[in-house]
């Protein structure tokens, strides 16, 4: 029997680098801070200020998570746009959507039915830019579950 094999996908640079070395000194400035702590000198100051600092970071970091989720969206905007053209024309997107930019195809998710796969290819062979796409639309299809 073949083992399933399931691809995770890290960022080293945040997961393993930043993301630790935040936490650590989070951890290490908190615990220097508490030792001096009701200290009215500049060493607490000093140490408060540093333990601010890298509390702040790490919340940074944690809110990069944000980064991933909208990177996700743009991914399911794609997927949906390609499987909206095949559903109204029978053909793939793939190459049209080589010619076109993320901007482009999310602006054409706006795009109603009747209009999309006009609108598509006007986009490809026109070059128009995301607004000028918008700009064409009659029937807007808004989307408020974008974050």
């Amino acid at each position: 029997m073949a083992e399933a094999r399931f691809t995770r996908q890290y960022y080293w640079p945040h997961h393993f680098v930043a993301l630790p070395a935040a936490f650590v000194m989070a951890l290490y400035t908190g615990r220097r801070y508490w030792a001096v702590a009701g200290a009215d000198s500049d060493e607490s100051r000093i140490w408060f200020s540093l333990a601010a600092l890298a509390v702040l970071l790490l919340g940074a970091l944690l809110l990069l998570r944000q980064h991933y989720a909208l990177t996700l969206q743009d991914r399911v905007a794609r997927l949906e746009v390609r499987q909206r053209y095949f559903e109204l024309t029978g053909q793939r997107f793939q190459p049209l959507e080589q010619q076109l930019s993320l901007g482009q195809i999310l602006s054409l998710r706006f795009a109603g039915d009747a209009e999309l796969p006009a609108l598509a290819t006007a986009a490809a062979a026109e070059k128009l830019k995301p607004a000028d796409i918008r700009a064409r639309i009659q029937d807007f299809q808004p989307d408020p579950m974008r974050v």
